[in-house]
């Protein structure tokens, strides 16, 4: 069983400018990916791959151990560039340059780091246990439900609730949904034989993350996660 550890930062960030490589709690960002990665990599005896195409975020990157011959091209580098094609990339590269297939992919998502070890080991399994499953990814409760409290609006300049069905009448009554928080993501190989575009197929499946997990969108949202970390308001390791 081979598995490719992939931690992509593409160098441009509106939201947060530099925040790959941004301190947070005294260490870079992306630290916190390569250190969880590395500690992965030596229990599954893992490869880990850097799809980056600035050579500041490489540069610090090697500074935490994650070096790499491999740079994104630029037409994997834009705003609009999805994220599976990143990955196919960097693992095409990766199996060409180490003569190997890779069974498996982790992607870890920098901007997302509250995550355990035991949150990776777990969802691999349910991977696993699940021989069909192209793929997992982490979620957690969504804040807003598209059958209770969330709308969308119409041309005719109405709005509806998202999703429509029988009449629900209070948040208990809806049914669960939950978040993408980006944290990470299982591909099995099969997956990318599939062609899939996006990480939501017909037989993905989901890791709910036990604890406090966000990803980082807005300058708030890297304050407050400071704060987290340096008031040590976690109940859990990372």
């Amino acid at each position: 069983m081979k598995i490719l550890i992939t931690i992509c930062a593409r160098g441009g960030s509106k939201g947060i400018p530099g925040k790959n490589i941004k301190q947070l709690n005294g260490q870079p960002l992306i630290a916190y990916s390569i250190n969880i990665a590395k500690e992965f990599a030596i229990r599954y005896n893992a490869d880990i791959a850097l799809s980056t195409d600035d050579d500041q975020i490489k540069k610090v990157a090697a500074k935490f151990g994650l070096k790499t011959t491999y740079k994104r091209p630029a037409i994997l580098a834009t705003d609009t560039t999805g994220k599976v094609d990143v990955l196919q990339d960097v693992l095409d590269y990766y199996e060409r340059i180490n003569h190997s297939t890779y069974d498996y992919i982790l992607d870890l998502d920098i901007t997302s780091p509250l995550r355990s070890i035991n949150d990776l080991e777990e969802a691999f399994e349910m991977l696993k246990n699940k021989p069909e499953a192209y793929n997992i990814f982490s979620v957690s409760p969504a804040k807003k439900n598209p059958y209770f409290n969330m709308v969308e609006e119409y041309k005719d300049g109405y709005v509806k609730l998202v999703k429509q069905g029988a009449s629900i009448k209070s948040r208990q009554q809806a049914p669960h949904v939950y978040d993408m928080n980006a944290s990470f993501y299982f591909f099995c190989r099969s997956f990318f034989k599939k062609g899939f575009k996006t990480a939501i197929t017909d037989k993905s499946l989901m890791y709910l993350v036990p604890h406090v997990c966000f990803d980082l969108d807005h300058p708030f949202d890297f304050l407050f996660m400071d704060i987290l970390l340096k008031e040590n308001q976690l109940d859990f390791n990372i």
